[in-house]
């Protein structure tokens, strides 16, 4: 066995550890990256970009097929029907964009000079590492180390997974049909996200879930106008219900009875395939993390400080395995904070407001404090509310559905929330997350022009909805705002 010292470890090539890698080796310092699977890890191999893009070409289709008529695109003077999604060339396609997104980070992990060894690490005491490759096994001795190893699917027991017909988010990404029905267990963002792009192409689609609504967690307000939509497409919806089993008939598909978790009469229906997506698990699982002494939480996450240090001097974690939210974005700004800290510089995640997307139909994204943790919090609010169909741009475009949320101190003027569910709303949100990081009012972003026509009016616009005057929608009480009380 072989042992060699290196510099720092990034265990796991994911948006958390590649970026970290990065960073690392931007300060000076000399960087291994250990991965057992490709490098991208789940986001970019298995998750946020595959995923984004069948989306993308689900909402084309959709788009195409039902909707086309209605802005007078015809062929041969008739409506544009009988199109089909040929699931293996748009797998094809789908596989290009990861592979080049996967071959660009591995092209910048080398540029900056950073060593990648496929395989598999586990600790075997706070400084050394044994690392399985395809060439047998080596004893890695760092003087620091970063765990990024990620999370997996969550498993449901009675639903074992085979990814012909049980599947998780990674086998419903590489389907090479479109399959004639799916049940979909578990009404969060995976679950809803791969469920509206399998009704985009032509499944049948049947959420269960069991919580009291869809997307928990998300405002109540924005997760009502998804599910509307969702069953406007004829996606079947049973919230607050609990799947209790399942049989495999075969040829015949899958047979699942769940029931209300509040009582009531089972339902049990038959299914071509079955996407299992109520969570996700922390990957803390054999790496020897026991032999480090590196400490979990109650339900397995790193316990880690400001600089992403964990109890253990040298080690320290991010992403996914470090807590929640299990975002990509928050994995890559802990990435950086590590990296810096490690390097001696001051660093310390000190994020204002994490803002989260949800690529549903309509979109769904928010930063910030909800209009209940608001007053949770004991905060005198002021809220407001711009619908997307008193938009223009939307109108033009066809996405009137959905609203601006707006969050506001009514003492203060600060804003506090930002909620988002219509057309784009992953690309406005940004906006919010700038102005609420810098300590913004919410009459900063009503005294700021914004372009006409075009979607980000819509926060404009939200903004002086929250002030109580608007222009154009109309409010029965326009009241000036704190700050302008104070003035008089």
């Amino acid at each position: 066995m072989a042992t060699s010292q290196h510099d720092v470890v990034v265990i796991g090539a994911g948006p958390a550890g590649y970026v970290c890698a990065i960073r690392l080796a931007q300060n000076g310092r000399k960087v291994t990256v250990i991965d057992k699977a490709e490098v991208g890890g789940v986001c970019l191999n298995r998750g946020c970009i595959p995923s984004k893009a069948l989306i993308y070409a689900g909402g084309i289709f959709d788009r195409v097929s039902h909707h086309a008529d209605e802005l007078g695109i015809e062929q041969g003077g008739k409506p544009l029907r009988g199109l089909n999604v040929n699931m293996n060339r748009l797998k094809t396609w789908k596989d290009g964009v990861v592979a080049k997104l996967t071959g660009g980070v591995a092209q910048l992990l080398k540029a900056n000079g950073c060593t990648v060894i496929a395989g598999d690490a586990k600790f075997t005491g706070p400084k050394t590492l044994e690392v399985k490759t395809a060439q047998g096994v080596e004893t890695i001795q760092f003087n620091a180390c970063v765990i990024a190893t990620g999370s997996r699917p969550t498993a449901l027991p009675g639903f074992t997974v085979d990814q012909k017909k049980v599947l998780d988010s990674t086998g419903a990404l590489d389907q090479t049909s479109v399959p004639k029905s799916i049940l979909c267990i578990g009404g969060g963002y995976i679950g809803l996200e791969l469920g509206t792009f399998f009704s985009k192409v032509g499944a049948e689609v049947t959420v269960v879930e069991g919580g009291p609504g869809l997307l928990g967690g998300v405002d109540p307000d924005l997760a009502k106008v998804v599910h509307k939509k969702l069953e406007k497409r004829g996606v079947k919806v049973y919230v607050g219900h609990g799947v209790k089993g399942m049989k495999d008939l075969g040829a015949k598909g899958v047979e699942v009875t769940f029931e209300p978790r509040a009582g009531g009469k089972a339902i049990t229906e038959t299914f071509e395939k079955v996407l299992v997506t109520i969570g996700r698990t922390p990957n803390h699982e054999g790496i020897g993390l026991d032999k480090a002494g590196v400490k979990l939480d109650a339900k397995g996450f790193i316990l880690v400080d400001a600089q992403r240090k964990t109890n253990v001097s040298g080690i320290y974690a991010i992403g996914d395995i470090a807590g929640q939210p299990l975002l990509a974005h928050k994995g890559s700004k802990e990435g950086l904070v590590a990296a810096d800290a490690i390097a001696g510089k001051k660093a310390a995640y000190d994020v204002v407001a994490m803002p989260a997307v949800i690529f549903t139909d309509p979109e769904i994204a928010t930063v910030g404090l909800t209009e209940a943790e608001a007053r949770e919090k004991g905060v005198q609010v002021q809220v407001g509310m711009f619908p997307f169909a008193a938009n223009g741009r939307a109108l033009s475009v066809g996405e009137p559905e959905g609203f601006v949320k707006m969050i506001g101190d009514a003492k203060t003027g600060r804003l506090l929330g930002v909620h988002i569910v219509g057309a784009e709303a992953s690309n406005l949100i940004s906006e919010a997350a700038l102005a609420i990081e810098m300590g913004a009012h919410v009459e900063d972003l009503a005294l700021t022009v914004h372009p006409h026509p075009t979607l980000p009016e819509t926060l404009m616009e939200a903004a002086e909805a929250t002030l109580g005057h608007a222009i154009h929608i109309f409010q029965k009480k326009p009241a000036a705002s704190a700050q302008a009380q104070a003035r008089v």
